[in-house]
């Protein structure tokens, strides 16, 4: 009903725009007004049924501006037509008009300092040290999507429908990615009217299976005609500014929803400023408004990322204007289009808040270092810039990437979804390398500020144990950055475990004071023999870690060394 009074109204000035009102000319000839009303409603008609369809189909926002172009041409044409003092009324209507599309098409340049004060960010230097007692939600996206095609056989009558677009989320305490089983066609959707449910697989365990949960679904972005989610979202809210695509978000009881981000324009036409999100159920097709200070707590991305990402855009380019943007670029620092979504990837705090992480580089050509990097809170909107230690030059995420490629050249291994960490007070890019195939291989550590230190392994917890290791093993690095008092103990050995990790083993020590240490063969070859009862002399960085990372180990009768 709000659609088609919108659309009529639409109508109705466009019809009074175009057809002359006048029933005489001067002369005394013309139409009469019979026939004057025949054509008016006639126009009517055609401009309402126009209207609706195009809107219909576009699934275009119905504010005034969006029709100003449509406006001129209608009131230069109803200028022509009229006569006299409807022809002066009309022909001033066509110049605001034009001037309101001069408006629209030099919003750009005037709105560059708005943009800016809408994205600004609270500047930080650094992230706090990484809970390594916590898994990161490291599993990439392209590695779950094959496995999710993999399963689909899992799908009742799996020939209609193929996998949506995959979004991460956390669901009753469990970091997961999901994805919406979509109609293949129109004709698929004529047949089957409702998809049979989504898939689910952990984000933070790749050894873990993909998982079909079976829930009915009508309003999906497949779907066709009124069914179709965005044309739903449209006829129901036609005025509602929408940015970014629909994302489907899983509540605790594994219910369904579609939710889509809504806000204003900067100005004109021009800029986005979110204020909320609309959500569908995603069976009944029942939406529900919300602005962002009461966004259910169950939803994770409240914000889609392409409003982040265009945020990103403007923290980074506009802080001097439009027109420093494009000549001098005097502190223009561009965002990587590295993540997972719309440029940006989806992380986890320790408190279990998803965040967009963006880094952001130099716009001069060939330059891989990171200026700094972003972490925008997806449910409150709220953002921080992390400079990063100013004394130090930290590396991006292509750089990270490049390194990747490099080592593992003869392979043809890559990386995807690099995410910057501070593991043990290091600024440190953790990397998924994914095979040709899209499989996963294993994790990659490389530190932002020392490239040159770098570990892989087949688990991030492993991986964290080897990089834990090779900071130590790098002198001065481990002391200004990790931070770590060397102190001297000696004991017995109490209980030794040793581990194999990757090409190196890992080697647990307890003491006999209580103390807990670790070595990796990498850096200490001989530990690999040490035993229970054996007096041990040890070197360590005091990090007030369970398990303290060994510098230097001597053993009675033997020195450990390389």
């Amino acid at each position: 009903m709000i659609f088609f009074i919108t659309s009529a109204v639409v109508a109705l000035v466009a019809s009074i725009l175009l057809v002359p009102m006048a029933s005489k000319r001067k002369d005394g000839t013309g139409p009469s007004m019979n026939a004057k009303v025949k054509v008016f409603i006639g126009a009517f008609i055609l401009i309402l049924m126009t209207t609706m369809i195009v809107v219909y189909v576009t699934k275009m926002d119905m504010n005034w501006l969006a029709f100003a172009p449509a406006i001129v041409v209608l009131a230069l044409l109803g200028a022509i037509f009229a006569m006299g003092t409807e022809r002066k009324v009309k022909g001033a209507i066509f110049l605001v008009s034009l001037l309101a599309c001069a408006y629209l098409f030099a919003a750009p340049l005037l709105n560059a300092n708005d943009k800016f004060k809408s994205a600004e960010m609270k500047e930080k230097v650094e992230l706090t040290p990484f809970d390594e007692t916590k898994k990161p939600a490291s599993v990439p996206p392209k590695f779950v999507r094959n496995k999710m095609k993999k399963a689909f056989g899992q799908v009742p009558d799996a020939s209609y429908y193929e996998l949506g677009s995959l979004q991460i989320q956390k669901v009753a305490g469990d970091y997961v990615y999901v994805a919406p089983v979509e109609f293949t066609g129109f004709f698929r959707w004529m047949k089957g009217d409702t998809t049979p449910g989504y898939f689910m697989m952990s984000a933070t365990d790749s050894t873990a299976n993909p998982k079909f949960i079976k829930q009915e679904m009508r309003y999906i972005p497949s779907a066709y005609l009124n069914k179709n989610l965005t044309r739903h979202m449209r006829l129901n809210h036609p005025k509602m500014i929408f940015y970014g695509k629909p994302q489907m978000e899983v509540n605790d009881d594994g219910k369904p929803y579609y939710i889509r981000s809504y806000g204003k324009y900067i100005s004109a036409r021009d800029g986005f400023d979110v204020k909320g999100l609309i959500m569908v159920d995603a069976q009944s097709g029942k939406i529900e408004q919300y602005a962002l200070k009461d966004v259910p707590k169950w939803v994770d991305g409240a914000i889609a990322p392409e409003v982040v990402s265009l945020q990103n855009s403007y923290y980074g380019n506009y802080i001097h204007g439009f027109w420093n943007s494009v000549m001098s670029k005097k502190d223009v620092k561009l965002p990587s289009d590295e993540g997972t979504e719309a440029n940006v990837s989806p992380v986890f705090d320790e408190n279990g808040d998803m965040y967009y992480f963006t880094d952001f580089t130099s716009p001069k050509k060939g330059v891989d270092s990171m200026l700094g990097y972003s972490l925008t809170n997806a449910q409150t909107g709220e953002a921080t810039y992390y400079t990063g230690d100013l004394s130090e030059s930290y590396m991006d995420s292509q750089g990270a990437l490049q390194i990747i490629e490099k080592k593992f050249i003869e392979k043809k291994w890559k990386g995807q979804m690099p995410i910057l960490y501070n593991f043990y007070g290091e600024a440190s890019w953790l990397t998924p390398v994914l095979d040709a195939n899209g499989f996963l291989q294993n994790y990659f550590i490389v530190s932002a500020a020392n490239p040159e230190i770098s570990v892989f392994a087949t688990t991030p917890q492993e991986a964290l144990k080897l990089y834990k290791v090779a900071l130590t093993r790098g002198g001065s690095t481990v002391e200004n950055v990790a931070d770590a008092e060397e102190k001297k103990v000696t004991g017995k050995v109490q209980r030794v475990y040793k581990e194999r990790i990757g090409d190196y083993t890992m080697v647990n020590i307890l003491l006999d004071n209580g103390q807990n240490f670790i070595v990796s063969t990498e850096a200490e070859p001989l530990a690999i023999y040490i035993e229970v009862a054996d007096e041990l002399a040890i070197t360590y960085g005091d990090t007030g870690e369970q398990f303290l990372p060994i510098k230097e180990v001597e053993l009675k009768g033997l020195k450990i060394k390389e």
